[in-house]
């Protein structure tokens, strides 16, 4: 790419069965080796076990990655030789991708289940506020509070 030249974001299609941008997100995520059908089967399995009714299954699903969405984290800013971290505000694409990020990878990384069991456990624990994704965002937002002392090298 051109020095000048604008970064466009690629358009997420919505989903195909639960029309929404959040699980096909999820999807992608998960997916590995270009295994999509793979990928697609747990996180239907999963949102089928949240709740018969598709809509009260994807409004459950989303409230769980909205649990897990941070509103700062810090960034390494290096100012006369010392590196600070720095807290910044999160724009909604990057908060959500870090939702899904914590989510997919705490899954993942219990063992002896099926992923679609423990992305299933993930979930309803990310419901209650519970669980190690959601440790995952309250450490990176008390993080962002401690070195809110720094947040004038932010410019």
């Amino acid at each position: 790419m051109a020095r000048g030249a604008k970064n466009f974001k690629r358009q997420i299609e919505t989903d195909f069965n639960y029309k929404s941008k959040v699980v096909t997100r999820v999807i992608n995520r998960i997916m590995i080796g270009g295994n999509k059908s793979t990928a697609q089967n747990i996180v239907y399995s999963v949102l089928e076990k949240i709740s018969e009714d598709k809509k009260e299954a994807i409004l459950k699903f989303e409230e769980a990655i909205r649990n897990l969405m941070p509103s700062q984290e810090v960034r390494s800013r290096r100012v006369g030789g010392a590196t600070y971290q720095v807290p910044v505000p999160l724009r909604h694409d990057r908060s959500e991708a870090l939702a899904i990020r914590w989510l997919v990878e705490s899954a993942g990384a219990k063992k002896g289940k099926p992923m679609a069991d423990r992305l299933l456990e993930e979930v309803n624990l990310a419901v209650k506020k519970e669980g190690s994704a959601y440790k995952k965002k309250e450490d990176t937002l008390r993080m962002a509070d401690a070195n809110k002392a720094f947040a004038h090298f932010k410019w």
